[in-house]
């Protein structure tokens, strides 16, 4: 069986009044996965190495790191460079470690021993340069994007569900989360507390829009529903969507994302198990 919490988002009201109608949800568990949502699961062999997993995470939290990055890609005036659908970078050592640490790309190997290159996402890409205004962007020779504008379309032309994406990656960013690619789980991102060397991934996150039917093709059927819970629940991890309404706002540039709004709803299995009362 399964639960949502409300309110509903618009595409799949539906399947949520029918949801309501069939679980009766005792206090109980209610609590028991509210307890569940809001504790890390940090990463560890034992319980020590599990403390000082958090206490390191503690100690340095993401959005200090985010701010370190933020500072040294502004003063060495690192340059990005559009590559189809991601976007490449040489850093130095500086910049390679607080990348890492800030879980933003992944390190490409090349001949060159001189040179230090990491490879982001098309989202990852733009937050760093339109939030964050700490990394510039070249196209190749004269036809690249001259300003924030032209990047949009660029990203636009290379994936057309960008803006919807990119509104939620920098939601939860900007919220601190960690964000990473969702593929391999079925979903658009996975998200972590903290860096993912220290804790588990907690929610697997799919995307859904007023107006991007590519997006919202997804979860329209009661299959896709228990296929995503079920998925995710095998791997310790809910399911959250992020309705996307654009309220009316074009997407011909990123002035556009002031006006988008973001709905947060989680859908999780409920074992009728966990509720049951102890035989005498």
């Amino acid at each position: 069986m399964l639960e949502i919490s409300y309110p509903v988002i618009p595409d799949i009201t539906f399947l949520i009044e029918l949801f309501l109608t069939s679980i009766d949800l005792g206090l109980t568990h209610f609590l028991l996965i509210l307890q569940a949502q809001m504790t890390p699961r940090w990463k560890g062999k034992d319980a020590k190495a599990k403390k000082d997993a958090e206490a390191e995470a503690l100690k340095e939290p993401m959005s200090k790191i985010i701010s370190q990055l933020q500072s040294s890609l502004v003063q060495s005036d690192t340059r990005g460079f559009l590559s189809d659908n991601s976007v490449h970078l040489a850093v130095g050592a500086e910049q390679v470690d607080l990348l890492d640490k800030a879980c933003f790309g992944r390190p490409v190997r090349t001949v060159e021993k001189d040179k230090l290159w990491f490879q982001l996402s098309l989202e990852e890409a733009f937050y760093l340069s339109y939030s964050l205004k700490c990394l510039n962007i070249d196209g190749s020779g004269d036809t690249g994007p001259q300003n924030d504008v032209e990047l949009w379309h660029y990203m636009k032309s290379q994936k057309q569900t960008f803006p919807c994406l990119y509104k939620a990656y920098s939601y939860l960013r900007m919220k601190n989360w960690v964000v990473r690619s969702g593929a391999q789980y079925g979903v658009d991102f996975i998200v972590y507390r903290h860096h993912p060397a220290r804790v588990h991934s907690e929610y697997g996150v799919l995307i859904l829009s007023d107006g991007d039917n590519d997006l919202n093709r997804r979860l329209r059927v009661w299959s896709d529903v228990h296929c995503t819970t079920r998925l995710l629940g095998s791997v310790a991890k809910i399911l959250l969507v992020l309705y996307v309404t654009k309220n009316g706002a074009n997407n011909e540039s990123p002035l556009c994302l002031a006006n988008y709004s973001v709905e947060e709803r989680t859908i999780t299995r409920w074992s009728p198990e966990e509720c049951r009362e102890k035989q005498m």
